[in-house]
């Protein structure tokens, strides 16, 4: 086993294999000449790219929103994962346009150039949504709440990047820089996010066809890429507790019904203890607090006005049934009411750079409804909380 690097290429040699780790930047010009020069120059067996089969799809076909059936998605609750990719996407996206460079054009040109040569292509990165689930569910409610913040912060970002700034990013991988700056003070998602995925690549890299194998990574996985290459041990079990999705803890699932079981007492407990009176009073309360602050949310977020209408008449409802939010009722009246055109399917890439144009696009905008009614409801619930003494 050895390793030695050359220009732009680190190479290891283990297990009979020649490995070629092209560490790039995912919004650079270079990172995609670099890339076409060591596929060219080499002509490996295989070709290995840091995406999973979702993000390679993405790359391969822009128009893919075209076919995304929104109301399908807020059905099958998948609405806070497209959320969450539409934001990184977005990152990269305000990113790429300083810089000048489409992200993961180098990657895209390493399956590209690997395909028109009729070699092997290995998608070497975990699923997204797994990595998401797994950063998710491994994460307390007050990291969580500040990974939340810290992702939506992101939306409202609009600094320019300096000369010395945009030199660094061209030099790294910049969403793992990002998250690499984030580790302070969420070191559980730094080593979900990019830990584990070094891991996961690693092992893959390393499995793949072939004796001689290029393989394009982010240069900020390369140091730990390389730490588990020239490890002995990459055991099986590992890799296969990295690649599930935690499930849900008992703790976790009950706390969704611990809002009603708690409300549903305190005004059973107040109509034989309580002042009888004040019953009717606080259910008044807690419909206005619940109903007009998950309205006040769509309206943010530019709802139609049926789907306000819609807000109020099912935060007060739903805050009361673990099973369906808010944010579920409202996401499906706007998709039907004000349903996305084929324009916003074409230029949802492109509107996800600006702020303005993730509430000028229509399928943007169903799940800025879908978030902000959430959010309402749930701080209505809050509110609602603190009228519910009267009872007593």
């Amino acid at each position: 086993m050895s390793e030695n690097t050359v220009s732009d290429t680190t190479i290891i040699q283990v297990d009979g294999k020649e490995i070629l780790l092209v560490g790039t930047a995912h919004i650079s010009q270079e990172s995609v000449e670099t890339v076409r020069r060591v596929i060219e120059e080499q002509a490996p067996d295989t070709v290995c790219v840091e995406l999973d089969s979702q993000r390679y799809q993405s790359l391969k076909d822009p128009n893919r929103w075209h076919s995304l059936n929104l109301i399908q998605v807020l059905k099958k609750g998948q609405g806070p994962f497209l959320l969450a990719n539409l934001v990184l996407a977005s990152f990269q996206k305000r990113m790429g346009l300083q810089t000048g460079v489409k992200p993961g054009a180098e990657l895209a040109e390493a399956a590209s150039l690997a395909e028109e040569k009729g070699l092997t292509v290995r998608l070497v990165d975990r699923d997204i949504r797994t990595t998401l689930l797994r950063a998710w569910r491994k994460t307390g409610l007050w990291k969580k709440m500040q990974l939340v913040s810290t992702m939506l912060a992101s939306l409202f970002d609009n600094q320019k990047l300096d000369e010395e700034e945009l030199a660094r990013l061209r030099q790294t991988d910049t969403l793992s820089a990002m998250l690499d700056e984030m580790a302070t003070v969420l070191p559980s998602v730094k080593t979900i996010l990019v830990d584990e995925r070094d891991l996961y690549m690693a092992h893959h890299i390393r499995q793949a066809p072939g004796e001689k194998i290029v393989a394009v990574v982010g240069a900020a996985h390369l140091p730990g890429i390389i730490r588990h290459l020239n490890s002995e041990n990459t055991l099986s079990e590992v890799i296969a507790e990295i690649s599930t999705i935690p499930s849900k803890s008992g703790f976790s699932k009950f706390v969704p019904w611990l809002i009603p079981i708690i409300v549903a007492g305190l005004f059973v407990v107040g109509f034989f203890f309580g002042d009888r009176e004040r019953i009717a009073g606080t259910a008044l309360a807690w419909v206005l607090a619940n109903g007009l602050l998950a309205s006040f949310g769509t309206l943010l977020a530019l709802g139609h006005p049926l789907t306000i209408l819609a807000a109020f008449v099912a935060a007060p409802i739903t805050s009361l049934n673990p099973t369906i939010g808010a944010g579920f009722v409202t996401g499906l009246v706007q998709a039907f009411v004000a349903p996305p055109s084929v324009r916003d399917m074409e230029n949802v890439s492109d509107d996800l750079a600006t702020l303005r144009g993730w509430w000028r696009n229509r399928m943007t905008r169903v799940l800025l409804v879908f978030l902000f009614s959430s959010l309402g409801s749930a701080i209505g619930t809050v509110v609602a909380f603190r009228w519910l003494k009267n009872l007593f």
